[in-house]
């Protein structure tokens, strides 16, 4: 099965306040010599024994951050590493996250010329106020100039995020977001729930009362909201928190979810898996990351092999994600030698009579309503 590679870049202009992944404030010295580390760690890796498949990759992501930050000859220097140690298919999906303000008609010519052919954007509201109290730096006038000059720049799949269930929204406040977002037409819509991690700002200011607490029973009616709306649209619900036009679904973010797929990531905080049983994830410092790749001793700091009982109950709840697809349980039970029905009989029983799963022609999937209540179901398989 063909691999995707990740690269994470952990540069912003700003942090967010909701924000607890590996990144910090853009600074260009540093940016050179991160670059310069992560091609050096593309070129030195070793690919797991006896998997040859796995060579070849169709999928490449810039994540962090604000990857759009890095000049283009850079990104070009990046995807050369990726091309030079392994087999990238022709048509292969190259993802580039950006922020609205970070980007110029320009650089974005630049990155589409340099191999990037779909674009992902931290929209996240069309509400100014809000988009200031959440630490972002763009306007909404930013996000849809931005939008504007991606499809002037040739970007055709466009993906944007929203997020629900932010402090003091109203039911009115999201319908009016979902009514902006779907006239643009983007080809991919990624729509969360607020989650409030703890130690972030936001999580700080809430406890502090300044803003109200998210209400959940809300946050409930913004996602049946949006799952009507998006469906009317046109939109495929095709896993939990992600929507597309028909075939226009992310491809490097379906390996995190499929069985068997294995996924390559460099950069400080990257998590790769080998498609069986082995994860692996690197320094998460910045600097530290730089000064281990620079220093020939590898950047990886932590590696779990699963067993087949984890492997089988990781399948079974990343699979649940993809809403369309579900799980095959005659498939599981041949690759993992479980018989899902039989070790998880009462929890199944449990979750169908709520009307949160169904089993139909042996594929397991969740409801409607299992959708927006999916971590009481993974839990049963952790």
């Amino acid at each position: 099965m063909r691999a995707g590679v990740y690269i994470h870049i952990p540069f912003c202009r700003s942090r967010c306040s909701y924000c607890d992944f590996a990144t910090g404030a853009y600074d260009a010295p540093l940016a050179g010599r991160y670059v310069r580390a992560v091609a050096d760690e593309i070129g030195a890796f070793k690919l797991p024994a006896g998997n040859v498949a796995a060579a070849e990759v169709d999928t490449v992501y810039f994540g962090g951050g604000t990857p759009s930050l890095l000049a283009p000859a850079q990104v070009e220097q990046l995807l050369a590493a990726v091309r030079e140690r392994f087999v990238v298919a022709n048509g292969a999906e190259v993802t580039m996250e950006l922020n609205p303000g970070t980007v110029t008609p320009d650089s974005l010519r630049a990155f589409r010329a340099a191999g990037v052919n779909r674009a992902s954007f931290g929209l996240q509201t069309f509400d100014d106020e809000a988009l200031r109290r959440l630490g972002r730096t763009h306007t909404v006038a930013d996000a849809r100039q931005t939008f504007q000059n991606l499809r002037v720049a040739g970007f055709d799949n466009i993906s944007f995020d929203l997020i629900a269930g932010l402090p003091g929204q109203t039911l009115s406040d999201w319908s009016h977001n979902l009514d902006e977002a779907l006239v643009l037409q983007p080809e991919h819509l990624s729509l969360y729930l607020l989650e409030v991690h703890e130690g972030t700002p936001l999580a700080e200011q809430l406890q502090r009362g300044m803003w109200p607490e998210p209400d959940a029973d809300v946050a409930a009616e913004m996602y049946q909201l949006l799952l009507a709306r998006t469906a009317t649209a046109g939109y495929e619900h095709y896993e939990i928190s992600n929507f597309c036009q028909p075939g226009r679904a992310s491809r490097h973010n379906l390996k995190y979810w499929t069985a068997g797929s294995p996924y390559y990531g460099f950069g400080c905080s990257a998590h790769s898996y080998d498609g069986t049983s082995l994860r692996w994830a690197n320094e998460r410092d910045t600097a530290r990351y730089v000064e281990l790749v620079a220093a020939g001793r590898g950047a990886v700091v932590e590696t779990t092999e699963l067993d087949r009982r984890e492997a089988s109950s990781e399948a079974l709840f990343l699979g649940l994600r993809l809403l369309t697809r579900g799980v095959d349980l005659r498939e599981h039970q041949t690759q993992f030698g479980a018989d899902v029905r039989t070790a998880y009989a009462d929890d199944l029983a449990r979750f169908k009579e709520a009307g949160l799963i169904e089993i139909s022609n042996d594929v397991l999937r969740l409801t409607r309503s299992g959708a927006l209540l999916s971590n009481e179901v993974f839990a049963a398989f952790v």
